[in-house]
């Protein structure tokens, strides 16, 4: 009862946070209006993420502890299904990440293209401001591809644990099953055993009688003749 209380309450946590990173993919592609704004909520969308798949590895450990083998199989294929859904959760971040940093990096250089004379002047009298802009928008980017370079190593990694569970998992099975085998044929042994020894005792319990009546006869005969 316990452990239905456990995957419930883990698989609630995990529709939360899928919707909260869905909420964040929703606030880049409306929201980030700055280069601030969305590293601000790539940040906050990568950390829903770790949170997320360390749910999901909660769940996949509650399913190796049941007891029934359809509640294992049962959580084993939702796991399966919740990591591929969390991939792709991934991508769209990633991808509304490299979209909305795009649309600013577009943004801005109409601004610096416009000719208007507001942003003329700001360019003549700020120059070291927009060099400090464009060394932000690069920084910006350097660091958007290492998060892009960690969460393609993190999804390699994720796969690889799972291929290894689901061989650790599929062995554990086979040797359970063997392992039943064995016992079912050790019990028959004892049985054939047991019966052979109830015979063996009912056949000298036989000879015995025999014996003392044997005696008995040739007693008689040698004490009392007729």
């Amino acid at each position: 009862m316990a452990d239905d209380i456990h995957v419930r309450l883990c698989l609630q946590d995990i529709v939360k946070l899928d919707l909260e990173v869905k909420a964040v993919i929703q606030d880049i592609k409306q929201d980030a209006e700055t280069p601030e704004m969305l590293d601000d909520y790539n940040k906050e969308g990568r950390r829903k993420i770790g949170e997320l798949r360390k749910r999901i590895a909660d769940l996949e450990r509650l399913g190796l502890e049941q007891e029934k083998e359809t509640d294992r199989n049962a959580i084993e294929v939702n796991v399966k299904s919740l990591r591929l859904k969390l991939s792709s959760t991934t991508g769209s971040l990633r991808q509304a990440t490299v979209s909305a940093k795009l649309a600013l990096d577009k943004k801005m250089k109409n601004e610096l293209l416009s000719g208007s004379s507001e942003v003329r002047q700001r360019n003549q009298g700020n120059r070291e401001s927009l060099a400090k802009s464009a060394n932000n928008i690069s920084q910006n980017l350097i660091s958007l591809n290492r998060t892009l370079e960690e969460q393609v190593k993190q999804s390699e990694m994720n796969a690889t644990t799972l291929h290894v569970s689901s061989n650790m998992v599929r062995s554990t099975h086979d040797e359970f099953h063997s392992m039943g085998g064995h016992i079912q044929h050790s019990r028959r042994l004892l049985t054939k055993y047991g019966r052979r020894e109830f015979t063996d005792r009912l056949l000298i319990l036989l000879a015995l009688v025999f014996f003392f009546a044997t005696v008995l006869y040739i007693m008689k005969k040698r004490l009392w003749p007729s």
